[in-house]
């Protein structure tokens, strides 16, 4: 298992990351996009995983020409999301390591996730309990690749952010987590792949 003793507080991303729920998030996408008729790219989706869903919405405007109502696609997808019977797990790489270091490190989830969906996924899954703090899309103004998300949850745990260290399954978040000074450790299908630290100013 990654030696983490240099840091004093891990921040986990959410899905994809602690909970293997991407492929959930995948069909919730393809239907709202088929409701509202707009075409639907998987890759594209999901490389954007950490991207708050409003957010999203704006880029597929941007991209398709589009004119969708943020909020009224917000809502849609939501409701997709927690129709499916796809009941969310815990990814073991990452359980074993909150596992591992719970009640030595300060640990928070930094998620482009609604704070609803987000409290109701870690409650079912049994994580809540083991964090500090949960910051969600619905706590911060901008999302990745922006560094808020994951300062939010520093300052919230109380640690310096380059004490922090972040594990993450996206490009974006990796850069979100370089962005706030932090080290990142990639989880790539459920494994844990080697630490990317942080540029050297």
């Amino acid at each position: 298992m990654v030696d983490l003793s240099p840091y004093q507080g891990i921040v986990f991303d959410m899905d994809g990351t602690l909970i293997d729920s991407m492929g959930a998030h995948a069909k919730a996408w393809q239907q709202t996009c088929e409701h509202f008729g707009c075409p639907y790219d998987g890759e594209y989706i999901h490389n954007l995983g950490g991207v708050p869903t409003r957010a999203i919405v704006v880029l597929l405007n941007a991209k398709y020409g589009l004119n969708l109502d943020p909020d009224a696609v917000t809502e849609t997808k939501r409701q997709a999301f927690i129709t499916l019977d796809d009941k969310p797990s815990v990814i073991a790489a990452t359980f074993a390591v909150m596992q591992r270091y719970h009640g030595q490190l300060k640990m928070g989830v930094g998620t482009g996730s609604d704070r609803q969906n987000a409290m109701q996924v870690l409650q079912q899954t049994g994580l809540l309990s083991k964090l500090d703090t949960v910051v969600t899309a619905s706590d911060v103004s901008l999302g990745k690749p922006h560094p808020e998300t994951f300062l939010a949850v520093a300052s919230n745990m109380g640690i310096a952010p380059q004490h922090c260290v972040v594990f993450e399954d996206t490009e974006i978040g990796r850069q979100a987590a370089h962005n706030a000074g932090m080290d990142c450790i990639m989880v790539s299908l459920g494994e844990i792949q080697l630490p990317i630290l942080k540029p050297k100013v």
